[in-house]
């Protein structure tokens, strides 16, 4: 599944593990923001925070967080942050629990917004739409360049002296879901999956027609040869929860329960690493209720990593 995975992506500049420059570093109650960035050697620059612990009594687990789409390309990684999101911030409440967090701006978000072939005269869906045709005619594929970025983010995560290696926790909501299932299935470095409001066999998808619902990244050659619980279950043993409205037009509910029959079976040795949560009359959305079951799981399954 890996091998396939990859063949599907493009033919992507090599990984390694960037040197970061810190832009600069703020203070906050209980944690420190590092805002950095390093070169992806692909001529972009990427853009990120760590938030850290104020506290460390030695490495602790470290996450990295996947931000949303939602057509809201001047967000990008200050999700961690947005109290319009969540009250507090979920970044702020990941990191207060004593975890350190890293997220970054991918394509056309935050500070990438005029990151494009032709730079300021283009913005965020104008910049994602140029890059998505730019690399195609490269051999490359935008969903393959977002994963490769967000690869390296991880290879800064796993080389700080904090984070423990042994607990490496993906998460994020709809656009960050699918790369936290992605990077999870490509890098067996993760040891913890939680993709929120994102999660269907693509072969449901296109049932229901609703191409128009999913942004241009989602769509790579040969998608529909693969099969997402396919991918789900090449993740095991590995600990993963799952978190799915049964009313998100995203995600149809038909292939939600397809994935986690797949994925059952696959953790049919070590079933309490598993855990796939539907919520009642739920679309698409990050809700309370969500995040408080993330914080329960994070507490059982990890921090006894510590």
């Amino acid at each position: 599944m890996k091998e396939k995975l990859w063949s599907m992506l493009g033919d992507l500049p090599p990984l390694f593990t960037p040197d970061i420059s810190i832009i600069r570093t703020i203070r906050r109650e209980g944690f420190t923001i590092e805002h950095f960035r390093f070169d992806n050697g692909a001529e972009a620059t990427v853009y990120g925070y760590v938030l850290v612990p104020e506290k460390l009594d030695g490495p602790v687990p470290g996450i990295l967080y996947n931000h949303f789409h939602g057509g809201k390309y001047f967000i990008g990684k200050d999700e961690l942050f947005l109290d319009h999101i969540t009250e507090p911030a979920f970044g702020v409440q990941l990191v207060k629990l004593g975890y350190v967090v890293l997220c970054i701006d991918a394509y056309g978000f935050g500070e990438r917004q005029t990151q494009g072939p032709v730079g300021e005269r283009e913005a965020g869906q104008q910049t994602e739409l140029s890059l998505f045709k730019k690399f195609l005619w490269e051999g490359k594929t935008l969903w393959g360049m977002i994963v490769r970025d967000d690869l390296l983010a991880l290879n800064v995560l796993l080389s700080r002296p904090d984070v423990n290696p042994s607990a490496i926790i993906t998460m994020g909501m709809s656009l960050g879901g699918s790369r936290s299932t992605w990077l999870a299935a490509l890098d067996e470095r993760i040891t913890h999956c939680v993709p929120i409001a994102q999660m269907t066999r693509y072969q449901d998808f296109d049932a229901a027609g609703n191409y128009v619902l999913h942004g241009i990244y989602y769509y790579v050659p040969g998608m529909l040869a693969v099969d997402m619980g396919d991918i789900v279950a090449s993740i095991a043993p590995r600990h993963q929860l799952i978190l799915i409205g049964d009313s998100d037009p995203l995600s149809p509910i038909e292939g939600v329960r397809k994935v986690i029959d797949i994925a059952t079976q696959a953790y049919a040795d070590c079933p309490d690493h598993f855990q796939a949560i539907i919520y009642e009359g739920v679309g698409h959305a990050f809700t309370d209720e969500m995040r408080n079951d993330i914080r329960r799981w994070l507490a059982s399954q990890v921090f006894a990593l510590r």
